[in-house]
């Protein structure tokens, strides 16, 4: 067989992708995953019962931000891993990532230090500290299985990490609908407990990252 006509029959019902097609099915993907998250909420926990006044206080807003940027940064880190030849930029992802929680480390830190000895425990661990972390993970199943079907379609090569930011990207989005039950209004317990249950996700999504995005 002449190479012209190995070619040619490589070629045979090949298609032009659509333009932005990776972008659209990270889209789909993310809305259904939070989308299920949101009814898992709903029928698990219930929102909390003063949601209605919550959501007119600037910090309620500054608690949503919080998660919601982290997943900014990974949407994009875990865009660019899934699709093959594509550079990641550690350094921005560092900024994106890292920056909130550095930034909701300093402010717990400074609250914690400015209250009075008697309230500190209660600024860090809240009413619901034991519970927290594994709620988020069990909200970020809808997400999670969103997110990896989504990347695994795109045939990521660095499984384990495309597998940790995947994770990350399903406990963020997680935690964003988790803010809309949970009551606890303390950046220093967001900075503790909000981090170990979008960490665990990042955990797990790298240890199942090579099994589950395998192609």
């Amino acid at each position: 067989m002449r190479t012209e006509e190995l070619v040619d029959l490589l070629s045979t019902g090949v298609h032009s992708v659509p333009p932005h097609a990776a972008h659209r099915r990270f889209a789909t993907s993310i809305a259904l995953g939070t989308s299920g998250s949101l009814l898992l909420m709903y029928l698990v926990f219930r929102p909390r019962p003063d949601l209605a006044i919550a959501v007119l206080t600037a910090l309620f807003w500054m608690k949503l931000a919080f998660p919601l940027s982290i997943a900014s940064g990974a949407m994009l880190t875990v865009n660019r891993l899934s699709r093959p030849g594509a550079k990641s930029n550690f350094s921005t992802i560092r900024i994106l990532v890292g920056g909130p929680v550095l930034l909701v480390w300093l402010w717990g830190i400074s609250v914690v230090a400015i209250a009075e000895p008697q309230d500190r425990s209660d600024l860090i661990y809240g009413a619901s500290w034991r519970s927290c972390p594994l709620n988020i993970l069990l909200l970020s199943l809808p997400t999670f299985i969103a997110v990896f079907l989504a990347v695994r379609s795109l045939a990521p090569t660095r499984l384990r990490v495309a597998g940790a930011f995947s994770g990350l990207l399903a406990t963020s989005l997680a935690t964003v609908v988790y803010c809309l039950h949970c009551p606890e209004m303390s950046p220093a317990f967001w900075s503790m407990w909000y981090v170990l249950g979008m960490a665990l996700g990042a955990v797990v999504g790298a240890l199942v990252g090579p099994t589950l995005l395998r192609w």
